[in-house]
C-alpha cells in the first residue's frame, strides 16, 4: 500500500531540503557563475536593442523634421531615370504632345549563345523583319551585349520566349510617341530612336531637363491655334501653288509663342518619311530679306529719334539713283508723301530718305535694340543667324530701310514688332508657358508715344493701304505687307518672291502679333496677276484672326464707335492737299 503524501513531500529528496527563496543566487559554485553570465548577456542584448532603436528614431527625425518637412522616404521609391522615363511634353492647356511608353526590346549576350547561326535562324522565323545575316553577325561578334530589336509586341515576345535560346533575353526600354504628330513637330522636335536622345526642337533644347524631370514640360503653344495657323497657311500655299511657308503667332505682352508652323512639315512618329526640306524650320532657322514689313522699324526709328513726325513729308516724285542701283516704288504716286502715306502706300523711296535722315549709325543701333542683329535665345536649337553688311554704306542704309540687304528670321520679326506695338517693351521670345500670374518686365526700346503712333499707322494700312485683305470685321486688325525678291545664284530672282503680312490685333490694345510668309507663290486668276504680301498672306491673317479670337476670349467690337475712332485716328493733310482721316 502506497504511503499517502502530504504538502511538499517528495519521496525522491531528503526531508531536510528547503528551496532557496525566489530570486536568490547560490552563494557559491557553478550555479552562481552560470547565473551571472546569463545576466550579463541579457544586459548587453538590451543595450544593443536600445542603440538600434535610437539610431532608427534619429534617422526618422532627420528625414521628417530636420530636412525641411519633406520626407526623403517618398523619393526612395522613385525609379532612377532611364530612357523609359523621359518627361512628358504638353501644350499650355495640358494637351499631351510627347510621351515615352515602355516596351520590351530583344537583346543578347553573344558569349552565352552556343550556336549563333542556329539562333539567328530561329529568331528570324518568328521575327521575319530581322535580317538573318545581321543577327548572326551580332550573335557571333563576341561582344558583351547587343540589341537585336526594339519595341516587341506581346505576341512577338511570347514567340521569342518559346524558342528558349540561351543568351537571348528581353529588357524594358522606352519609345517616344507624339499624339499630335506633324501639328507640333516643328517646335517639339524628335528623339533618336536608339537611345531617346533629343535630336531637334524642344526635345533637344531641353534634353537634360526632360531626362531628369518628373513633371511635364509645359510649352507656350496652344494646339487649337496651331491647327488654325497651319490650315489657313496651307490653303494659301495650295491656292498660289507655292513652295512652302511659315507662320508665327506670339503674345505681344509676354513673348510667348502660342503657334508656329513651317510647311512642308514632318511627323516625328515617322521619321522615315521626313526629308531635308520638311526638317528645315523656316520660321526660326531660315533667315530672309523680309521686304517692306521692315518699314515698321524704319518709320518707328524716325519717329522715336524725332527725325520726323506724322506731319513730315518726303519727295517721292522720282526714283533714287545711287551707284549702279535704282530705288523705285512698285505703285508710284510720283509726288511728295507724308510719313503716314509713305507707310500706307509702302513707298521705298520715302522710306529710304527717312533712313538717310536718321543715319547709318542710329539705324544700326535701333535695329540692334530690337534684337534684329543677334540670334534669339530660345529653347530650341534651330536658330538662324541674322546677316547684314560688314560695311554699312549709304546704299545699305537706304535698302535696309525697306527690308533688302539684311536677313533675319520670322521669330526675330515677330519679337521686334511686338515691342513696337505693345508700348515699346522688348520681351525675350519663349516656347515655355509663363505662370498665369507672371508678367515679364522686358526692356524698353522705344517710347510709348512712338508705339501709339505706329499702331495708328498699322491700322491705316489695313483700312486704306496695301493690307486691306487682312481686315477682320470687329477685331481691329493692323499690320504691314511685305514682298521681297529672293536671292538666287545670280542675284535677285524677280519671279521668286517671299510674300508676307505682319498682323496685330486688337490694334488699339495689342494682345497678339502674327506673321504669315508664303514662299514663291504664283499669281492666279483671283489675284489679278499679283503674288504680293497683300494678296497672298494678308487674307490668311484675316481668317486666322476671325477663327482664333473667340477661342482666346477676344469679343468683336463696334469699329465705328467714337472711343475706338479717337484711339486710332490718323488725321493729317497730304502735300497734294488731300485730307486723310482714318481709324
Amino acid at each position: 500500500m502506497r504511503p499517502e503524501l502530504h504538502g511538499d513531500e517528495n519521496p525522491c529528496r531528503p526531508r531536510h531540503y528547503k528551496p532557496a527563496p525566489c530570486g536568490a543566487l547560490p552563494k557559491e559554485g557553478p550555479e552562481k557563475e552560470l547565473m551571472e553570465t546569463s545576466r550579463t548577456r541579457l544586459l548587453l542584448t538590451g543595450v544593443l536593442f536600445a542603440l538600434a532603436f535610437g539610431v532608427i528614431g534619429f534617422r526618422l527625425v532627420d528625414l521628417t523634421v530636420l530636412s525641411g518637412g519633406e520626407s526623403k522616404l517618398t523619393h526612395a521609391h522613385v525609379k532612377p531615370h532611364t530612357e523609359a522615363t523621359r518627361a512628358d511634353i504638353v501644350d499650355r492647356n495640358g494637351v499631351l504632345l510627347a510621351r515615352t511608353l515602355e516596351s520590351q526590346a530583344l537583346v543578347a549576350y553573344p558569349k552565352q549563345v552556343d550556336d549563333a547561326a542556329a539562333a539567328a535562324r530561329k529568331l528570324v522565323s518568328v521575327l521575319p523583319d530581322l535580317n538573318q545575316q545581321e543577327v548572326q553577325a551580332k550573335l557571333s561578334s563576341g561582344r558583351k551585349y547587343v540589341r537585336l530589336k526594339r519595341q516587341l509586341t506581346p505576341d512577338q515576345q511570347f514567340a521569342v520566349n518559346n524558342l528558349g535560346i540561351p543568351g537571348v533575353k528581353f529588357e524594358t526600354t522606352g519609345f517616344r510617341v507624339y499624339p499630335k504628330g506633324a501639328l507640333t513637330g516643328a517646335v517639339v522636335g524628335y528623339v533618336d530612336a536608339a537611345d531617346n536622345k533629343g535630336l531637334a526642337g524642344v526635345e533637344r533644347g531641353l534634353d537634360d531637363e526632360l531626362k531628369t524631370s518628373d513633371d511635364p514640360v509645359e510649352l507656350s503653344l496652344d494646339t487649337r491655334l496651331q491647327y488654325i495657323l497651319i490650315e489657313e497657311m496651307q490653303a494659301q500655299i495650295t491656292a498660289f501653288n507655292a513652295k512652302g511657308g511659315s507662320g508665327i503667332i506670339a503674345d505681344a505682352n509676354t513673348g510667348e509663342i502660342v503657334a508656329l508652323a513651317s510647311l512642308p512639315d514632318f511627323d516625328p512618329n515617322d521619321m522615315s518619311s521626313a526629308n531635308e526640306e520638311s526638317l528645315f524650320n523656316r520660321a526660326t532657322l531660315g533667315t530672309y530679306e523680309m521686304g517692306s514689313v521692315f518699314k515698321i522699324f524704319t518709320t518707328a526709328m524716325a519717329l522715336d529719334d524725332r527725325v520726323a513726325t506724322l506731319a513730315s513729308s518726303y519727295d517721292a516724285t522720282a526714283p533714287i539713283h545711287i551707284g549702279r542701283f535704282t530705288i523705285h516704288d512698285d505703285h508710284a504716286k510720283a509726288r511728295w508723301l507724308t510719313v503716314p502715306e509713305i507707310f500706307m502706300y509702302s513707298s521705298n523711296i520715302g522710306s529710304a530718305k527717312m533712313a538717310v535722315d536718321v543715319g547709318a549709325d542710329r539705324q544700326k543701333d535701333f535695329l540692334g535694340r530690337l534684337g534684329l542683329l543677334t540670334e534669339p535665345k530660345v529653347e530650341i536649337p534651330e536658330i538662324g543667324r541674322p546677316e547684314w553688311p560688314a560695311a554699312w554704306h549709304l546704299v545699305n542704309t537706304m535698302t535696309i530701310a525697306f527690308g533688302h540687304g539684311i536677313s533675319v528670321s520670322q521669330l526675330q520679326m515677330v519679337t521686334a514688332v511686338s515691342a513696337v506695338v505693345n508700348g515699346g517693351v522688348l520681351h525675350r521670345p519663349t516656347f515655355l508657358k509663363h505662370p498665369d500670374d507672371y508678367r515679364p518686365q522686358g526692356v524698353r526700346v522705344l517710347s510709348k508715344q512712338t508705339s501709339e503712333d505706329m499702331r495708328r499707322l498699322m491700322r491705316l494700312v489695313v483700312e486704306q493701304g496695301t493690307g486691306k485683305f487682312a481686315a477682320a470685321p470687329g477685331y481691329l486688325v493692323g499690320g504691314k505687307t511685305g514682298t521681297a525678291e529672293e536671292v538666287g545664284r545670280h542675284g535677285y530672282a524677280h519671279k521668286e518672291l517671299l510674300s508676307s503680312f505682319v498682323g496685330v490685333f486688337p490694334i488699339n490694345q495689342p494682345r497678339y502679333v502674327m506673321m504669315v510668309s508664303i514662299d514663291q507663290p504664283h499669281a492666279n486668276a483671283k489675284s489679278m496677276g499679283e503674288a504680293t504680301g497683300g494678296w497672298v498672306a494678308a487674307p490668311a491673317v484675316s481668317r486666322i484672326v476671325q477663327r482664333m479670337a473667340p477661342i482666346v476670349g477676344i469679343p468683336p467690337v463696334d469699329e465705328e464707335s467714337p472711343e475706338i475712332r479717337r484711339a486710332l485716328l490718323v488725321n493729317f493733310t497730304s502735300p497734294s492737299g488731300r485730307k486723310i482721316a482714318a481709324n
